[in-house]
């Protein structure tokens, strides 16, 4: 399970550092492709195979999985973390979140997530009362 908040730099190359408390988990490869609110998500070469069989199993019928599928799966890199724990941020997905050289790293669970600092503390400002403020359940049986 990933979790936490750490701030690696991109360096002039488009490669990050991994955070050390992930670098077991990613060690063997991963996965990077576009995320939800402009960040990227990168998964284990094992996790996005388990996602990946999820994903299989939408209907083609469907117009809104197709659609989600296509943008998903079209921005989705396979790396491989160099001796330095080192992994390279393909360009397209650079553009994509809008990363500079200063990075948030966060741990979700079963992914992990690359952010543009600016823009992640713009979205947890934003999100921070809705969190404190959620009276409902969101996740059924969490709370």
């Amino acid at each position: 399970m990933f979790l936490g908040t750490y701030a690696p730099k991109l360096d002039e190359k488009g490669r990050i550092i991994l955070p050390a408390k992930f670098r077991d988990e990613l060690s063997t490869g991963v996965v990077m492709t576009r995320g939800q609110e402009h960040c990227i998500y990168v998964f284990s070469t094992r996790e996005f195979e388990d996602l990946h069989d999820k994903i299989r199993q939408a209907p083609v019928t469907s117009k809104q999985a197709r659609d989600y599928l296509r943008v998903f799966l079209s921005g989705a890199s396979s790396e491989t973390p160099d001796k330095q724990n080192r992994v390279t941020i393909p360009a397209n997905l650079r553009s994509y979140a809008g990363l500079d050289r200063e990075l948030t790293v966060i741990g979700a669970g079963s992914r992990v997530e690359i952010w543009d600092s600016e823009a992640w503390e713009t979205y947890l400002t934003e999100q921070e009362a809705s969190f404190a403020n959620t009276t409902e359940e969101v996740i059924p049986g969490l709370f």
